[in-house]
């Protein structure tokens, strides 16, 4: 079975808990606390046992199980925490799970969590056998979007009530890093207290721990976000990434933009269509085409085979995309060239 990461914790406290539960995603924080709700539903219906499991490239397998099959003297129920790789389980690894499910233990709950699986891992025979018998709980990153929602929640929880601005303030200086967010609410909760917290309070109180990752900021170019691309690219440069990788990521994405504007169906995770749809509308198939003869001309720049500032044409580029109008660099190419 599948659970939306928001409906876990009703599904913990019915009590009625799986032999083995998958919880991935890209976004740690939100993968550590799913499992910690887990964990915790656990120990309250007795799994006071618990082992931590790296799943690494030859694991002994073997052992773990074995083990698990051998309480100590006065454990009654033990919990398998196994940390899967962003790659997925190797062959061992896959045929010690799916093995295991074919006679899992009574007094034993495996708990699988992994840093992001991509489609090909979701489409494997191991994460087929866990959603069949257990549970898997894909949790997804906070868009820019929902981000002042699940802030406003996360504050209520701790006692504090933020205002509309004082949300919108707290957003912007932590958008993109969830972890970043937990600590400036714990910090905030501990100079003020319980109650209200208004925009000023968050203007002295809360530093710029933004953070965003390459899709982050090409889906705010397709989405048409011009302002926020600007500040996310900015923010990407201070952090020393390689401008040749958002290049690649951009060409990528304008690629599956164009095969959805001619009517085929790319692979493309369902929360992210939105952006490329709505690129396919502001750009239809020939403006597509234009983006990615231009992305192709920045790539020659990023590797020094045209002149100029390759991330000030990376931002034209971005900015083109979002709809708003930019000299191309195709009409600069012939005088740009080495």
């Amino acid at each position: 079975m599948q659970i939306r990461a928001e409906q876990l914790h009703r599904h913990l406290q019915a009590g009625d808990l799986r032999h083995i539960y998958l919880v991935s995603g890209e976004e740690q924080l939100l993968v550590d606390e799913a499992c910690d709700d887990i964990v915790a539903a656990a120990t309250r219906l007795g799994y006071d046992e618990r082992t931590v499991f790296e799943a690494v490239a030859r694991a002994p397998w073997d052992e773990l199980f074995a083990d698990a099959g051998n309480l100590s003297l006065f454990a009654t129920k033990r919990l398998l925490d196994v940390r899967i790789p962003p790659r997925g389980l190797d062959r061992a690894g896959s045929d010690a799970i799916r093995g295991y499910l074919d006679a899992p233990l009574a007094d034993t709950l495996v708990l699988c969590r992994a840093a992001g699986l991509d489609w090909r891992q979701r489409s494997n025979a191991w994460y087929k056998a866990i959603e069949k018998a257990g549970a898997v709980i894909p949790v997804w990153p906070i868009g820019g979007r929902e981000l002042p929602r699940w802030l406003d929640g996360r504050c209520r929880r701790a006692g504090l009530e933020l205002d509309r601005d004082a949300l919108d303030a707290l957003a912007e200086r932590v958008e993109g890093n969830l972890l970043a967010a937990a600590q400036e609410i714990e910090k905030l909760k501990l100079l003020h207290g319980k109650g209200r917290i208004g925009a000023d309070d968050i203007e002295g109180g809360v530093g710029d721990a933004a953070h965003f990752d390459t899709f982050e900021l090409i889906d705010a170019a397709f989405a048409g976000g011009a302002v926020r691309v600007h500040r996310m690219l900015d923010t990407l440069r201070q952090e020393g990434v390689a401008v040749f990788m958002v290049i690649a990521a951009l060409a990528n994405q304008l690629q599956r933009a164009r095969e959805l504007a001619a009517g085929e169906n790319p692979r493309i995770p369902r929360r992210r269509l939105p952006v490329l749809q709505a690129t396919v509308k502001r750009h239809g198939p020939d403006g597509i085409d234009d983006l990615q003869k231009e992305c192709a001309l920045l790539d020659l720049q990023s590797k020094g085979m045209l002149r100029g500032d390759a991330w000030q044409s990376l931002e034209r580029v971005l900015l083109s995309v979002a709809g708003v109008a930019q000299p191309k660099l195709s009409e600069e190419a012939d005088r740009l060239r080495v």
